[in-house]
């Protein structure tokens, strides 16, 4: 199959050399799953004994693409200057490799929610697409996300999977993840659970996880205790102060579910500097399971996302938004990591 080959190395070449069409080379040299391992693996050693490079830029001109994807992440308030969640962060090489594994090439940059963003990269065509990560409050973040969407702007998104009406948005099972960890608190005795963090449309993944929360109480015949929920935004500070205010209100609890590992962390220091024991006292569970997680004391019991499995479905969510294909399931299970300060 092919042609014969010439002097100079060509993708034709290869087809011959592997007997298979060109298309095929094409598309076994992107990294395309739809090409079984063993052919790829033929075809990239031929290339490699050959010593073929791709030439991007011509790839590109046929294709109108730039086989480039562009990673925002957005400022997000934390205690360093970084400004970027540390869970995102630890989702930064998921991404990496995913786009690693079909030839593309990553543009990562950090952007402020009110600047023009998206005209650097779609449509000045140095990307084909938008993956967002992070966006603090939902409802301005909704007004860009409706304007990406209105001038035909590629992207994907990780978020609340339960607010996205287009299949754009990648996430985690929250409801379930929340229902898991009130059902752990629950199996540990504890009938008084406070909640740590927004619960509305501010911060749909905070409600949902509320939700689920609530949902494991009044499945066990529990009524749920409006006054028990504190806001919160995602940093130590802000969980510090939602406990301080928690223990202030004089309201009798006996564990605490926050809405993120970093939360969790500020509330246990809020509680060790009140004399309350944890796990003896109170039991707490964060959410993200972030490195530092394991780090405190006692290790923290957290909700883990599929970090991992959060990059793959990233990029083929969008490289199905800009190929006009059906999107891959948007919704990731998460599962439960138990550590001392639940008594595990």
């Amino acid at each position: 199959m092919g042609r014969a080959p010439t002097g100079r190395p060509t993708s034709f070449d290869i087809a011959y050399l592997a007997g298979v069409s060109q298309p095929t080379v094409s598309r076994a040299l992107r990294g395309d799953k739809s090409v079984s391992e063993k052919t790829r693996a033929r075809i990239k050693e031929i290339a490699r004994d050959l010593n073929y490079t791709v030439d991007k830029n011509a790839s590109s001109l046929r294709s109108q693409r730039s086989n480039t994807i562009a990673l925002l992440f957005f400022e997000d308030p934390t205690p360093d200057e970084s400004m970027i969640n540390p869970f995102f962060l630890a989702m930064l090489g998921s991404i990496t490799r995913a786009c690693a594994n079909r030839g593309l090439d990553l543009l990562i940059s950090f952007q402020r929610m009110e600047d023009d963003w998206h005209v650097q990269y779609q449509d000045s065509h140095r990307a084909d697409g938008l993956i967002l990560l992070g966006y603090g409050d939902f409802t301005l973040y909704k007004q860009r996300l409706d304007q990406l969407e209105q001038q035909g702007t590629h992207f994907a998104r990780w978020g609340s999977v339960s607010s996205d009406l287009n299949g754009t948005t990648v996430g985690s099972d929250n409801f379930g993840a929340g229902q898991m960890a009130g059902e752990h608190l629950l199996s540990k005795g504890r009938r008084k659970i406070a909640f740590l963090g927004h619960a509305d449309e501010h911060y749909p993944e905070f409600e949902s996880r509320y939700q689920g929360l609530y949902a494991a109480l009044v499945k066990e015949g529990i009524e749920p205790d409006a006054d028990l929920q504190f806001d919160a935004i995602t940093t130590e500070e802000a969980g510090y102060t939602a406990a301080k205010d928690l223990l202030a209100s004089g309201k009798e609890f006996d564990a605490i579910f926050a809405a993120s590992d970093l939360i969790a962390i500020g509330a246990m220091r809020a509680l060790a500097e009140a004399g309350r024991k944890v796990p003896d006292d109170v039991s707490v569970i964060g959410f993200d399971d972030i490195p530092s997680a394991s780090l405190t004391n006692p290790p923290l019991t957290t909700i883990m996302q599929d970090i991992k499995g959060a990059g793959e479905r990233l990029i083929a969510t969008l490289l199905a938004d800009v190929e006009g294909k059906e999107k891959p399931d948007n919704r990731l299970p998460a599962r439960l990591i138990k550590r001392g300060s639940t008594g595990d």
